[in-house]
């Protein structure tokens, strides 16, 4: 290994491209290095530990080499730390108590719920922390580096990286958005909301829908979901739509009834999201407060037929 690149290095001093290295092969780390890798920045190793993530690492990082993740850190300028959220801390605790972490190399997680702090013991080994995280679902297959086009990162580093961060970014092919230290949680609840929850609200819903005998349920919504989607992105609120907005009590409730009878799983998530739903309509004009009150009857009638799943649910009331 070249004695220089063990060398303090002041990041405005950095070369323009980096040896890139990679603790964790889950789906976001081969990604965002082969990401990397085609703005010219160099892979030289990845760990990986399950099968799964070596067969990753070989797809998405061809004749990188699978090692210790100390040997990542040996040989690489700038090191993506993918690995779980519950697992960084002690990730990062443990490779600066062995010495693995090296003084200029920058570091960088992709935890959203995390900032820099988390890599406070590895800034006091002399590492430069960075926080970015994509905001987009990974598959673990090279669709992932074409989806990145575009994508946002949550980026949160000190004042004096802010430029090598939204570098980085930008040669993934993202757009940084900045968030600061403490914000890093809501930040990472909203996401979690609107993405991994519509993952299975829609997986749901198209079990019911087969259910109903609807021979391709994922046609059927295909166009519908877009345009909600669509019509939310660009409207917020004043795109809801449906029986709850409308206060169409007696629809709710045959609703709840046929999920109660062939979809009981389903019941509780249906009326959380019926009572949140209300909630919006009523504070933004679209529900009257007099057609909403049988319908927060039936929501309410529907948490007391027996499945107490769902909660107590604060309601619109």
């Amino acid at each position: 290994m070249n004695p220089a690149a063990q060398e303090p290095l002041d990041p405005r001093d950095r070369p323009a491209r980096l040896t890139v290295g990679v603790v964790g092969a889950g789906r976001v780390g081969p990604a965002l290095a082969a990401a990397l890798r085609l703005a010219g920045h160099r892979p030289v190793a990845v760990s990986g530990v399950s099968d799964a993530s070596v067969r990753r690492a070989a797809t998405l990082l061809p004749d990188v080499p699978v090692v210790t993740p100390a040997e990542v850190l040996a040989r690489a300028e700038l090191v993506l730390l993918t690995v779980p959220d519950d697992a960084l801390a002690a990730l990062v605790q443990g490779l600066a108590e062995t010495g693995a972490v090296r003084p200029g190399q920058l570091l960088l997680h992709t935890s959203g719920r995390y900032g820099t702090k988390v890599l406070d013991p590895a800034l006091r080994a002399g590492a430069l922390p960075l926080a970015l995280h994509p905001a987009m679902t990974f598959t673990g297959t090279s669709v992932d580096v074409q989806r990145l086009a575009g994508c946002s990162f949550g980026v949160t580093a000190p004042e004096e990286l802010r430029l090598a961060a939204e570098a980085l970014v930008i040669e993934m092919g993202g757009e940084a958005e900045w968030i600061a230290e403490e914000s890093r949680p809501l930040y990472h609840a909203a996401l979690a909301l609107g993405a991994n929850h519509l993952v299975t609200l829609v997986a749901q819903s198209m079990e019911l829908l087969r259910a109903a005998g609807v021979e391709a349920p994922d046609r059927m919504l295909g166009p519908l979901l877009g345009a909600a989607l669509d019509n939310a992105l660009r409207s917020g609120d004043a795109a809801l739509t449906g029986p709850v907005a409308r206060g169409d009590a007696g629809t709710v409730a045959a609703h709840v009834e046929v999920l109660r009878e062939h979809a009981p799983a389903a019941v509780a998530g249906y009326l959380a999201m019926a009572r949140t739903t209300a909630d919006r309509a009523l504070a933004h004009g679209m529900l009257k407060p007099e057609m909403a009150e049988d319908l927060l009857d039936v929501l309410a009638d529907g948490d007391s037929l027996g499945d107490t799943r769902g909660g107590a649910g604060g309601g619109a009331r």
